[in-house]
């Protein structure tokens, strides 16, 4: 191999690293504007017959959500959130509030899942410019507004062989949600979330009226996240 070979293969090796450094940096000069997120944890359904809530008798169940967010400015975003919980009602009531349930032709129990999706706006304590300098630690937060729609299946009993009903519900809701991230890469984040679903409606569980509330969901989950380009951006 002749000198001059290797002279000319070096110096095109050379440039050639140069070149690909300098489109990354350009590349990470452009701020990853979107965040997309992955979310699992304990749940619990605020429900008439669910309790009772101040002995903390009630049931956990998982809950699952997945969120688009586009950064809109150096501290607002805007978050788009679709999941399901998974909800149960407990077999705790006493004898009389039974007779009440008995009295009103509401269920004693009920079993099933809600999905839901909501879209709010959200904002970060710490503003940033670039994910390349955001802050280790961060707070979020914000509320929006969304449709649930549940499926349950109840009983106006708690006998064993009571009649099962299949009840359909489609309902509003605002999403009051706030996390604590923690920065575990370039592109990468891991969030404690806590959201509560402030719902419209207090038919979830085919009992209306016993609770001082609506049919309201909780939820407390881990989330990881994650920034990447848009497709526009480039």
């Amino acid at each position: 191999m002749s000198t001059r070979f290797k002279i000319s293969t070096f110096i095109f090796f050379f440039f050639a690293s140069i070149n690909l450094s300098a489109q990354s940096f350009y590349k990470e000069k452009n701020s990853r504007d979107n965040i997309v997120s992955i979310g699992i944890g304990p749940s619990f359904a605020y429900l008439d017959n669910g309790g009772p809530y101040r002995d903390f008798s009630f049931n956990i169940k998982p809950s699952v959500s997945l969120s688009l967010t586009k950064r809109l400015t150096e501290r607002f975003d805007l978050r788009a959130t679709a999941g399901a919980q998974w909800i149960e009602s407990t077999k705790n009531a006493s004898p009389t509030v039974q007779g009440i349930w008995f009295e009103n032709n509401a269920a004693y129990t009920a079993v099933g899942a809600a999905y839901y999706f909501d879209v709010m706006p959200s904002v970060n304590l710490v503003a940033f410019e670039n994910h390349m300098n955001r802050s280790i630690v961060n707070l979020y937060g914000g509320l929006g507004l969304g449709v649930m729609y549940s499926v349950t299946d109840q009983t106006k009993s708690y006998s064993e062989d009571a009649q099962i009903y299949r009840e359909k519900l489609t309902t509003a809701y605002i999403p009051l949600r706030a996390g604590l991230s923690y920065t575990l890469g370039p592109y990468s984040d891991i969030a404690i979330e806590s959201t509560m679903m402030v719902n419209f409606s207090d038919n979830i569980d085919g009992n209306i009226g016993f609770n001082k509330f609506n049919d309201n969901l909780i939820q407390g989950q881990i989330v990881y996240r994650r920034y990447f380009f848009s497709s526009f951006d480039h």
